[in-house]
């Protein structure tokens, strides 16, 4: 067999396939006839035209397959990004949606109280171990907060600042005993003053003390501050849950129910300047 592949017939015989395959080439790129006398060649030619044009084809599916599974890849990546991008607005709108809600109902106290200077903050950390709710903003003196500067929610009172760093303040809850500030009856203009006890902050709940035995209070009524203190007069306290008598029978006491929900503060407003600031500290209350 050897002998064969370095005959003349082997070499005629590939020179004239190796022929046949050029003239097919040529006519499959030229894509018509060399002259009628090529028709003979064309036909001999046909299977390897036949190959070629599969192999050509297969060449050009895989090219084609090829970008355009990149072109598909690219088509991907950038709707990731456009999706990624239309969600970063979205919570930016959102966001902006709730900030604008935020400040227009601190704007409707505003309102109502034009001096009334406002600082915004949000609580970064809580006292596990404070049983009345106490926690840290991020917000402090460089931003203008003081110690006792009261902190507030669209909904009511929350406290006030007990301490002040550089950029975090610490607030005492209304819950809190160390809290102590003068309060009245919404409708009956009956005056108390109002602290708290780790029993009443177990269920949530202040106290509204030295209320007159001929006062008028009812369950239901609204609680709000008198401006005695170091808060201002009118802000929402909470609403009173029941009545009852001292040890002495001398006055009555109201439970009161903080509007506020304390275990859901996220952000708050901190009255940093407001008329008849500098009022009597909060004390111990009993």
């Amino acid at each position: 067999m050897r002998f064969f592949f370095r005959s003349k017939q082997f070499k005629i015989i590939l020179s004239i396939t190796l022929g046949l395959i050029i003239i097919s080439v040529t006519c499959f790129f030229v894509g018509g006839r060399l002259s009628p006398q090529a028709d003979i060649l064309g036909t001999a030619a046909a299977p390897f035209r036949a190959a070629l044009t599969a192999a050509s084809n297969g060449i050009k599916d895989f090219v084609s397959a090829y970008t355009e599974g990149n072109e598909a890849l690219i088509k991907n990546a950038e709707l990731e990004n456009e999706i990624s991008e239309l969600r970063k607005q979205l919570a930016d709108y959102e966001k902006v949606l709730g900030e604008n809600e935020f400040y227009k109902n601190y704007l409707d106290i505003k309102d109502s109280n034009p001096d009334f200077a406002f600082c915004p903050a949000t609580l970064i950390s809580r006292d596990k171990n404070d049983p009345y709710l106490g926690f840290v903003i991020n917000k402090g003196s460089t931003d203008g907060i003081s110690a006792n500067d009261p902190v507030i929610t669209e909904a009511g009172l929350v406290g006030y600042i007990t301490a002040v760093g550089l950029t975090t303040s610490k607030v005492a809850t209304v819950l809190s005993p160390d809290i102590t500030l003068g309060a009245l009856d919404n409708r009956t203009n009956d005056s108390g003053v109002l602290t708290g006890t780790l029993e009443l902050a177990e269920s949530g709940e202040t106290r509204l003390y030295n209320l007159s035995r001929s006062c008028s209070v009812a369950v239901g009524d609204y609680v709000i501050t008198s401006g005695e203190g170091i808060f201002p007069s009118g802000l929402l306290v909470g609403s009173i849950q029941s009545i009852g008598s001292d040890e002495y029978n001398i006055s009555i006491y109201a439970a009161v129910k903080p509007f506020v929900d304390l275990n859901e503060i996220r952000s708050v407003m901190v009255i940093t300047d407001f008329d008849g600031k500098g009022g009597l500290k909060p004390e111990k209350g009993k």
